[in-house]
């Protein structure tokens, strides 16, 4: 395997998978580019080399193949743009005009291949259609973080047709990947991991990993809730999952064990009805009257939060501390942005991943004062789980 920057590229054909699953409205026009614009660097570097770009990619979930609004020719404009040069565009990803099309690429053109998942065999992870795409070019990159965690043809089964020094990570991919090594192997004490969102259920796994790594765990969002009434609290009408209540309990246990600091809120921001709307106030946790549920946390939890973040070395934020969407419970989440900006500015690194999180990062204009903001939702909470992602074990040439 090589780097990404230490590669020549100049008179190569490299092929690369990138995650081009944008957003797109009724009118195929983008709403949401970020994923596009990550790998603009990956792109003009092989360009810059004396290299020709074949890029592919998947978009929505197509059932029946080739299916208009899954089609990526609605995003060649824009990708000219984003790229400064004219992009061909090929109407399959294996067939003859993919094939012709690849064939007389020029050093400095760039050639976008049709959906991938037109091709059921892509998701089946089908050698045979592998091959095919291998045979398009000359180098393999993966610059697909978002993917990394499926073992699909052209993410996984297709580095086997081109050799350890013709495969490598793109810059996203590499930045991923060494961002999330650094918090999950090399991780500076206090490690401060942030975890939220609405259940227990999807994020136990990453939860029990950091037991083994983190100094301190703040647990937020809905899933607060299964702890308050695992531990006997009262929680009103809050979501929470009473078949994991033993769980929750265990996990209290194996940190306490551990000697890991678990921080739930003191107390919560509930209203009288799931709205923005709704009549509020601040709540102790544990003792939320029936009729109401938690939202949000409080304004102390804020403070506590606040503080732990700040005395942290190496940060990790994945899920909102409640329902951020609606501006009167977005608080909480602000304050946990906030404090991880800030402890980034005093020297600590951190890690922002899972598409809640980002948004709201993004939302709050926090973007460039974290360490490293995650494209890939899950395939991040899957390497955080502690499992191998097919996508980075095919490009080191590891077993996944």
């Amino acid at each position: 395997m090589s780097t990404f920057n230490d590669f020549s590229f100049a008179g190569k054909k490299a092929l690369i998978r990138v995650d081009f699953n944008v957003p797109l409205n009724d009118a195929f026009e983008i709403t949401d580019d970020n994923r596009m614009q990550a790998t603009v660097p990956t792109i003009s570097k092989i360009l810059k080399d004396g290299g020709s770009v074949i890029l592919m990619s998947h978009l929505g979930r197509p059932k029946d193949g080739p299916t208009e609004k899954y089609s990526l020719k609605h995003i060649v404009a824009h990708l000219s743009k984003l790229l400064g040069i004219e992009v061909q565009f090929a109407n399959d990803c294996i067939g003859a005009d993919a094939v012709d099309k690849a064939a007389a690429l020029q050093p400095g053109q760039v050639l976008l291949l049709e959906n991938l998942r037109f091709y059921k065999e892509e998701e089946k992870g089908d050698v045979a259609f592998a091959e095919k795409l291998a045979k398009l070019g000359d180098v393999y990159v993966n610059d697909a973080f978002g993917t990394a965690h499926r073992a699909h043809a052209s993410t996984a089964i297709i580095a086997q047709f081109f050799s350890p020094a013709n495969r490598t990570f793109g810059l996203v991919m590499e930045g991923e990947v060494v961002s999330a090594e650094k918090v999950l192997h090399a991780a500076q004490k206090p490690f401060t991991a942030i975890i939220g969102g609405a259940k227990v259920s999807d994020k136990i796994l990453i939860i029990e990993n950091l037991l083994d790594r983190a100094t301190d765990i703040i647990i937020g969002g809905g899933m607060a809730y299964t702890f308050f009434k695992a531990q006997g609290g009262k929680i009103g009408n809050s979501i929470h999952e009473d078949d994991r209540m033993p769980l929750a309990l265990e996990i209290l246990a194996k940190a306490k064990a551990k000697g890991v600091n678990i921080h739930l809120p003191i107390d919560n921001i509930i209203a009288d009805k799931f709205s923005n709307d709704a009549n509020t106030q601040n709540c102790a946790s544990g003792e939320i009257p029936d009729g109401w549920e938690g939202l949000d946390a409080g304004v102390e939890s804020r403070a506590q939060f606040a503080k732990v973040i700040l005395a942290s070395k190496t940060i990790l934020w994945n899920g909102p501390m409640g329902v951020f969407e609606m501006p009167n419970f977005q608080a909480g989440t602000k304050a946990i942005a906030d404090a991880v900006a800030e402890a980034t500015q005093n020297g600590a690194f951190s890690l922002v991943g899972g598409g809640d999180s980002v948004a709201a990062v993004n939302q709050f204009g926090y973007h460039d004062k974290v360490s490293y903001v995650s494209t890939g939702g899950g395939a991040m909470l899957e390497y955080f789980e502690g499992k191998t992602l097919p996508g980075i074990a095919a490009i080191k040439g590891e077993v996944a």
